[in-house]
């Protein structure tokens, strides 16, 4: 650990208590902590308590909940007991009773292109249901939601909604950009080499210099992959305090954020002020506006849907589309570009962003955040504390102006046609005018469609089809970043279209289309598919389509069989079977599904 992660070792019984008795006038109904801490009948309760070093003013104070997914699996998460720990000094200091509980997480880039990807999106759900169930368990009043790869930040905003008490997220920061041949790389660098050294192109030295090189430390992944698209998506929906999603992994400014989360949360305690306060249309249409200005991950389409559904706000796929139309694109990071999330920290964070879009009226700057101001009156309480720098003085080649924006629409667009009737997803980080008509090679899963990338037989018009990687079919719908990158990799970034009903990391760059809905396990058009077919995709049009009637799509699904699930039993075949559709979110939860 660097000097900035290391923290003093502290047990409940060590810390100074804040200003406890704040809480004195509460009413009994006000804290559910107080069903274990109150009465001569909880004396046992209060035992437990005392065995773990809390006092009197422990048990007189609220108590917040700060689940955290630390893990040496994954550098995203392996300093997040650091970060959670100034978390805890913040609410002790304020006057709350923390108390930090562990949940699991699933490193996205390790298990990429194996079998174990199949966990990722399960996770989401894992993580949104422990936290729920160990908050409602042990009483407790209020959340600080610490999170560090992919599939934790969703997980624990739906964790906060489903409670709906008090929360503040927290966000553990992104990786720096690791130095190679004298350019900022980052894991996509990697994944796009392992392409480049199939197609001969890169030594298997250089690609192990590159291995070595790209990922320097703690922190999620740099670019404005899915981490850092929902980190900066925290701050529009107004679950996290503006400013809070940039600041480095292993940057003392990220202790800062952490200290001052938790003494917020005992502020919303004290104010009563909690998701449902917070969380409505007006907050999801500015996240989606975010997202596509930045060009996010085409995952935060899949867990926006999810957090509106938990939150019980109707929001639709189509949504996503008619937001980017009217939006534009302007930061250029990676994958689309060359920047980094510290890039944008450097010039202010995301609330550069998100005051840009504001003076160009394209967010709702009366929406609520978590400090109990809007999102406008926090822009300006950020200026008049000197946190953002005035806009003209903001000199950064990868960010744009609403006027003369990098595109004039946002990133995501949502495809339908006879193959996607319920909608596909792409982001676009080339050119928004893409069309393409080319043949299907059509793959059962992502092994053999790897297989035939990396075997040179790739062509350029090709398009790749890989089914039965949804949410039911997989199950889990994996992330291909591995394909992806070696289709670009080896030289198609834009003569090669790759679509699926799984999904891509929000590194993937080029034409790939994911999210294709209904999907193949359950009879959707991708699964008729056949070598040979025509398939069409056409952004401006927002088409997906493959060229053949109604009679030979309705012959193909008469003659379909939907495959056998590939689990019988334990967690994957739980999933497999609870999964809704990706475009209703993936989500599991019965109270989401039974209109589906």
């Amino acid at each position: 650990m660097s000097e900035q992660q290391s923290r003093p070792d502290e047990d409940a019984a060590s810390r100074g208590r804040g200003d406890a008795d704040r809480f004195a006038g509460k009413k009994d109904a006000d804290l559910r902590s107080k069903d274990v801490t109150e009465g001569a009948e909880r004396a046992p309760h209060r035992s437990m308590f005392r065995a773990m070093g809390f006092d009197d003013e422990d048990l007189s104070s609220p108590i917040v909940g700060v689940p955290n997914p630390a893990a040496d699996i994954t550098p995203c998460n392996v300093h997040l007991d650091d970060v959670a720990e100034s978390a805890l000094d913040g609410i002790d200091a304020a006057g709350g009773m923390p108390i930090e509980f562990g949940t699991i997480t699933i490193s996205d880039a390790i298990s990429m292109g194996t079998e174990g990807m199949k966990a990722s999106l399960i996770s989401r759900e894992v993580i949104a249901d422990s936290v729920e169930l160990v908050s409602f368990g042990e009483r407790m009043d209020a959340l600080v939601t610490v999170a560090g790869c992919d599939k934790n930040l969703p997980g624990m905003l739906m964790a906060s909604i489903r409670t709906d008490l008090p929360s503040v997220f927290l966000y553990g920061g992104s990786i720096m950009p690791g130095q190679h041949n004298g350019r900022d790389v980052t894991i996509v660098q990697v994944f796009e080499g392992v392409g480049a050294y199939a197609e001969g192109d890169m030594s298997g030295e250089e690609l192990d210099e590159l291995e070595r090189h790209a990922c320097p430390g703690a922190g999620s992944c740099g670019g404005m992959f899915t981490a850092n698209t929902m980190a900066s998506i925290s701050e529009a929906l107004g679950m996290a305090p503006l400013g809070s999603a940039s600041a480095p992994a292993e940057d003392q400014e990220r202790y800062d954020v952490a200290e001052r989360a938790g003494e917020l949360v005992v502020e919303c305690i004290e104010e009563d002020r909690r998701p449902s306060d917070i969380l409505s249309r007006k907050s999801f249409e500015n996240a989606i506006a975010l997202q596509t200005a930045i060009g996010g991950s085409t995952n935060g389409v899949l867990h926006l849907l999810a957090l509106a559904g938990e939150a019980d706000v109707d929001l639709s796929i189509e949504d996503f589309d008619e937001i980017s139309r009217r939006t534009p694109k302007i930061a250029d990071l990676q994958p689309g570009g060359n920047s980094v999330m510290n890039d944008l920290h450097e010039v202010g964070g995301v609330p550069v962003v998100l005051r840009r879009l504001l003076e160009a009226d394209l967010l709702h700057g009366d929406a609520e955040t978590v400090t109990g101001r809007t999102l406008a009156e926090e822009i300006e309480e950020l200026e008049a504390q000197g946190k953002l720098p005035d806009d003209s003085e903001i000199d950064a080649d990868f960010l744009y102006t609403v006027d003369e924006p990098k595109e004039a629409e946002g990133a995501i667009k949502i495809l339908t046609g006879n193959l996607a009737p319920e909608g596909s997803v792409l982001k676009v980080t080339g050119d928004d005018a893409f069309h393409h008509e080319g043949p299907a090679r059509v793959f059962t899963n992502e092994e053999d469609a790897m297989e035939y990338v990396q075997s040179g037989e790739i062509e350029s018009g090709d398009v790749i089809v890989i089914h039965n990687e949804g949410p039911t079919g997989g199950p889990g719908m994996r992330e291909m970043l591995g394909v992806t990158a070696a289709v670009v990799g080896a030289g198609h970034e834009d003569d090669v279209a790759l679509l699926t009903d799984g999904r891509f990391s929000g590194a993937t760059r080029g034409p790939m289309i994911g999210h294709v809905a209904p999907e193949a396990a359950v009879g959707g058009p991708i699964g008729l598919i056949e070598d040979g077919d025509v398939i069409t995709v056409d952004i401006p049009e927002r088409d997906l389509s493959v060229d053949l009637s109604e009679e030979e799509l309705a012959e193909r699904r008469e003659a379909f069989e939907a495959p056998e699930p590939q689990y019988e039993g334990g967690i994957l075949a739980k999933y497999g079977r609870d999964f809704a559709s990706a475009s209703e979110g993936a989500v599991t939860n019965p109270r989401l599904t039974r209109d589906l």
